[in-house]
């Protein structure tokens, strides 16, 4: 099977990408479990792409339903080195209006039952997630929203809730005062777990409302969401086989020796069941530790 180095994890409305070529679709079962659905390998221009739809065709995934170790275990498999997050998200700033996409460089985890890590069960590792968001695909993703002319921000907070239920005035308040620019609820812990996989990482997240800080506009209703995240849904998949384009699949950048020195645990006392299921990301560092 051909490795194929770029992922597209779709979000709320990104259950598929039309007008690609579907060259073939893959069903695969994890030491994690079964990821959201099948994954597409897609031709989009020039490349082979993955693209994983995350809550399921349909949308039949909570956010805290989806089997976030499995999906990105899964890309690991396929040899992906660069995943293309998509998300819909909750503006907390006047300046980022419904239907602006936003590029951000860090996050604020608020979220609660979801396993955040690979690791664990008998090996134990740390990995750095001090800039968690790739800057070289941040990069990418921003220019080419910007190109096309699109209202787009970078260098945001992105605060990560645990859902179902949207923000009460109060809570969306205090996460505004913290400086968060936006507010979703799937990328954690798909950006931990992905730098866990030494896989780069970045996230378009497109805004669809302001949140209920914002007394001035109507409390969030999913069906104001589902109005905005329409048109969110139409541009970002227009965009993205530019951005496609523009990634140089063979650039090493730091999310790729992410896991370098993550390891504390003696090798002599790992478990090999552990051992086994964490090789696909590990094994070139065993000899190492």
């Amino acid at each position: 099977m051909d490795q194929v180095k770029i992922a597209v994890i779709g979000g709320s409305g990104i259950y598929n990408l039309e007008g690609v070529t579907v060259l073939n679709k893959i069903k695969l079962t994890t030491p994690f479990g079964v990821p959201s659905e099948e994954i597409s390998i897609l031709k989009i221009g020039e490349k082979h792409v993955a693209f994983l739809p995350r809550h399921g065709r349909g949308h039949t995934l909570l956010p805290s339903e989806i089997p976030q170790r499995a999906n990105i275990w899964a890309l690991k498999y396929l040899g992906v080195r660069f995943i293309i997050g998509v998300s819909a998200v909750g503006s907390l700033k006047e300046g980022i209006a419904p239907c602006d996409f936003i590029i951000p460089s860090q996050i604020i985890d608020r979220t609660r039952h979801r396993p955040q890590s690979f690791f664990g069960d008998g090996i134990a590792g740390h990995v750095s997630l001090a800039e968690p968001f790739c800057g070289y695909l941040s990069s990418v993703l921003y220019n080419t929203i910007k190109d096309e002319g699109h209202r787009v921000h970078k260098n945001e907070v992105y605060l990560c809730m645990e859902g179902p239920l949207f923000s009460t005035r109060a809570e969306s308040k205090l996460y505004k005062s913290w400086g968060a620019g936006v507010i979703g609820m799937t990328a954690v812990p798909e950006v931990m777990l992905a730098r866990e996989a030494e896989i780069s990482y970045a996230l378009v997240a497109m805004s669809t409302d302001f949140d209920s800080w914002n007394e001035d506009q109507k409390a969030v209703t999913a069906g104001m969401v589902l109005e905005n995240m329409k048109q969110n849904t139409a541009d970002v998949k227009k965009y993205l086989p530019k951005m496609i384009d523009r990634i140089d699949e063979e650039r090493e950048v730091p999310a790729h020796s992410a896991a370098s020195d993550a390891i504390v645990t003696d090798p002599d006392f790992f478990p090999l069941e552990i051992r086994r299921r964490l090789e696909i990301f590990y094994s070139k560092y065993w000899t190492r530790i």
